[in-house]
């Protein structure tokens, strides 16, 4: 079994900086890159596509709702085909930065309020495939919701995800929070290994609910995001495949 570690990346803004990408670089596998309509700007997406080159970490796109004010983490009424058509744009733009740097567009994973909406709704999951198809790659998200559902039935490549950084109603559902806060690392990694082992969470009210993990996610602007990155990736090592950075304590 070969985990994949990823993290939401380039969501600074001009001169505006959110998250540490050069420290949790290092610690993951792949990078959700923001495409400009909840976050980064074209500087930020080629410096952070050269970053993720740097660090042999594979490259996917973070499309979102066109909501640069709200991080895309309001949820914005649109057709399929307005959804679609903004999704290729993103993503569009993205591959452009990647095809400049010899990498090919690993994935894509939407971001924020898209992602939480199209667990729900079949009309955004399929707007979210429509620009997908167009691209020919793999989808993040979770199992057991309209992500798989949908996304498999259209015959494109999927990862179950389990984020480290965000809790879980009794149903399994994920709750997307505006902002993200401190976690305890050894709660966090604990509660990680159990997810890959065990194929188990805990929700919000101490239930435990199946979990898939084929990805682990760690937020980029969660408070202490690259201790935590580096703390679970020390813990997983033995299911990457990826090595340790020279100095961790995976590394010896």
């Amino acid at each position: 079994m070969t985990l994949t570690i990823n993290c939401d990346m380039g969501e600074a803004f001009g001169l505006y900086k959110c998250g540490d990408d050069e420290g949790i670089m290092p610690f993951i596998t792949l990078a959700n890159v923001a495409c400009g309509f909840h976050a980064s700007d074209p500087v930020v997406m080629r410096r952070t596509v050269r970053l993720a080159r740097t660090h042999g970490v594979k490259v996917g796109a973070h499309p979102s709702y066109p909501d640069l004010q709200g991080f895309g983490r309001r949820e914005m009424k649109m057709t399929r085909d307005e959804l679609s058509a903004s999704l290729i744009y993103q993503i569009g733009a993205l591959k452009a930065f990647l095809d400049a740097e010899g990498m090919p567009l690993n994935h894509v994973k939407p971001h924020g309020a898209l992602y939480g909406a199209a667990a729900r709704d079949e009309l955004v999951a399929n707007a979210i495939c429509d620009a997908a198809e167009v691209f020919g790659v793999a989808l993040l998200g979770m199992a057991g919701t309209q992500h798989e559902k949908v996304y498999t039935a259209r015959g494109l490549p999927f990862l179950a995800e389990y984020y480290t950084d965000l809790d879980y109603a009794d149903d399994g559902s994920l709750l997307i929070t505006r902002e993200h806060p401190a976690l305890d690392p050894e709660l966090v990694t604990r509660r990680t290994l159990r997810a890959v082992r065990e194929g188990v969470a805990t929700s919000i009210s101490g239930k435990d609910i199946p979990m898939r993990a084929d990805c682990i996610c760690v937020h980029s602007d969660t408070p202490g995001a690259a201790e935590l990155a580096r703390r679970v990736f020390e813990t997983l090592q033995p299911y990457l495949g990826k090595a340790a950075p020279h100095g961790s304590a995976a590394a010896h």
